[in-house]
């Protein structure tokens, strides 16, 4: 079938309104047509090639819509039911049976190599491949999904607003409630006031953190942050020893910190901010890293921790999101700016320069 893409065909080169060809599902997948697409960082780091996803390549990897045709072997899903898009995972290694899909084996290949599971594309323009992102390619009025990737959604789901829970919403809750834990009335930190950040602050407070520190460089987003349940805003353009900072505007450092910016020294500042026993969580896409391991880890008893789509399934996890916000209890809405489809590059755009907190890509 022919279906409308965003296709982007050099490192760093915009997004092309295309039409392209989109085989039908094979066996354990699943048509869907696209009624929202969130904007996730990670689209543009792979946009840039930091993440090496062969071009051309269609982006896009928060998606959510309707189901058209399923392939054979899924008996769960028909058409017309709305389902929310998330990353892929194989279903076979250990760590998939363990239900901890986010460390599956084949993460890697599954969702930047730009194939299938079976090493094919579904996409293609002018009979040549064009690379999937994340088993989806949610950037289009159509996907090919690997039935894995899909969560179901209770029938009246705005498929609109629920799209980035797939990826950056579950990323930040996910660190603090499915890995950190915190106990009730602990303290945490969170460096970064965009969607993965704020969806740390939410579930923190959810969690019934006591402190709740909230860190960035914009006053629109330090303001929101408390109004989200940040207990303390720390401008970091204010501050040049975040973790000084975060000592003094709460009263001592905190059990747990997560950086979400990627930058190796908020990393350190993270990690610095952490109480002796504390444990920091880094969440953004981060290069080399230098610290002290004696003065900064390992002397204070500290840990460091990667944590990859929140330690998410997310078949589970994001109906619990959904029931939350329903609640008024997880409000992730108030992240959300809409644009049209064809307004692409200004939504990439407006994401980077942080003129929006979660840009939503609509088509309908």
């Amino acid at each position: 079938m022919k279906t409308t893409a965003a296709v982007v065909d050099a490192p760093g080169g915009a997004h092309r309104i295309s039409e392209i060809d989109l085989t039908g599902p094979r066996a354990g997948e699943v048509l869907v047509r696209i009624v929202a697409s969130g904007v996730c960082h990670t689209d543009q780091i792979a946009q840039e090639q930091v993440i090496p996803v062969p071009l051309p390549a269609v982006l896009g990897h928060e998606g959510a819509g309707v189901v058209v045709e399923v392939g054979a072997g899924v008996d769960d899903l028909r058409p017309g039911d709305g389902v929310c898009l998330s990353f892929a995972s194989c279903g076979q290694c250990l760590e998939c049976l363990k239900a901890r899909p986010f460390l599956c084996r084949d993460f890697n290949r599954l969702n930047f190599s730009g194939r299938m599971r079976d090493g094919s594309t579904r996409l293609s323009r002018d009979g040549a491949p064009v690379s999937v992102f994340f088993g989806q390619s949610s950037f289009a009025g159509h996907a090919v999904v690997d039935r894995r990737g899909l969560v179901k959604l209770p029938a009246g789901t705005d498929l609109r607003q629920v799209a980035p829970l797939g990826c950056g919403i579950q990323t930040g809750a996910g660190a603090v409630l499915n890995r950190l834990r915190p106990e009730f009335g602990s303290s945490i930190a969170i460096i970064g006031c965009g969607t993965v950040g704020l969806s740390a602050v939410m579930a923190a407070a959810l969690a019934g953190c006591e402190r709740v520190v909230a860190i960035g460089g914009k006053p629109q987003s330090l303001e929101l942050a408390l109004e989200l349940g940040a207990t303390h805003v720390v401008n970091r353009h204010e501050h040049g020893d975040i973790a000084d900072a975060v000592k003094h505007v709460g009263g001592g450092l905190v059990d747990y910190a997560i950086d979400t910016s990627g930058v190796p020294m908020l990393v350190r500042a993270a990690l610095a901010s952490c109480r002796p026993g504390g444990a920091a969580v880094v969440l953004g896409v981060t290069g080399e890293l230098a610290i002290n391991v004696q003065q900064e880890l390992m002397g204070e008893s500290k840990s460091l921790i990667g944590v990859v789509e929140g330690d998410s399934v997310p078949a589970v996890f994001l109906p619990q999101l959904i029931e939350y916000q329903q609640l008024g209890r997880f409000p992730f809405e108030r992240l959300i700016t809409y644009y049209p489809f064809d307004e692409i590059n200004r939504a990439v755009a407006d994401s980077a320069a942080g003129r929006t907190i979660k840009a939503v890509l609509t088509t309908e």
